[in-house]
């Protein structure tokens, strides 16, 4: 392929990626193709966005190319992510998140003997979200993991910290009513 072929195609692989892409991980997707000629291909997409000036930028950064909004426009984007519901979350995922937040750090026991079912899916789903982190290990026999809700879940429940999450009273009422 060309330069000029591979660059739709590298943008489009770099576009979809959760993390920056390397020139080596866009090779072995692109069987066949030089490194050289990928590196050529992005290092040119890099220099198109920047030409272009427009609210996406692509950039080399750890290792690897990300295309991301412009810092410039972060507010915009900031305003119109707090107005979007979040990501759909199972049931599931949702009470266990509830009970990591209300109840951290707490293990996965804990969360078991809480819900009264497995959350080990639903602790994979939150870790993949990156709304909860590892926070060490219960000095306990075993020592088994504790987790806690981490800074995206803030971010992504419009919170400053904890404090404002709302008081389980607040719940119990409304299940009464």
């Amino acid at each position: 392929m060309t330069i000029d072929e591979l660059k739709p195609i590298i943008e489009s692989l770099v576009f979809v990626s959760e993390d920056p892409m390397s020139a080596r991980q866009l090779a072995a997707i692109l069987e066949g193709e030089s490194t050289e000629d990928i590196e050529t291909a992005c290092l040119q997409l890099v220099e198109e966005f920047n030409a272009r000036g427009g609210g996406l930028e692509m950039r080399s950064i750890a290792g690897g190319y990300r295309i991301s909004t412009r810092p410039e426009f972060s507010e915009y984007v900031r305003r119109y992510l707090k107005a979007q519901p979040s990501a759909r979350l199972s049931l599931a995922a949702l009470e266990t998140l509830a009970v990591i937040a209300y109840k951290q750090p707490i293990t996965i026991p804990e969360i078991l003997e809480i819900r009264g079912v497995t959350s080990t899916s639903a602790i994979k789903t939150l870790l993949d979200r990156r709304l909860i982190v590892a926070r060490g290990h219960k000095q306990v026999v075993g020592r088994p993991m504790l987790y806690g809700t981490s800074k995206e879940f803030l971010l992504q429940f419009g919170l400053s910290d904890l404090s404002e999450l709302p008081n389980l009273e607040d719940f119990e009422d409304l299940m009464s009513s």
